[in-house]
């Protein structure tokens, strides 16, 4: 069950940083609503998956999941740029969370 809250700590950062960059600057009421509420549910779910998932493997997939999410919703709906450096190193972020798994460390 910890993986799920996992996950949803992940889709609500993502939801969160997405009403932040809608907000304009903190100057749009319903995305920074949007902002605080989806932001104070990711922290709650993070920690409920903190009590059985390692902070090192937890912060790593939620940290690396949240910026891939958030880097393609930039491309697809913010129209932001794309380059194969920046492929690359969201490859090298996905290689960094398999790397962490894979460590060793007991889930």
């Amino acid at each position: 069950m910890e993986w799920v809250y996992l996950i949803l700590a992940v889709i609500l950062e993502t939801i969160g940083t997405t009403c932040m960059k809608m907000s304009n600057g903190f100057t749009r009421l319903f995305p920074i609503v949007g902002t605080f509420l989806a932001y104070g549910l990711c922290f709650a779910f993070l920690a409920i998956a903190l009590k059985k998932i390692p902070v090192s493997v937890a912060y790593a997939i939620w940290g690396a999941t949240g910026i891939i999410i958030v880097s393609v919703i930039g491309i697809l709906v913010f129209k932001e740029s794309v380059s194969a450096l920046k492929i690359l190193s969201l490859l090298f972020i996905i290689l960094g969370v398999i790397g962490m798994n894979l460590s060793g460390v007991s889930h």
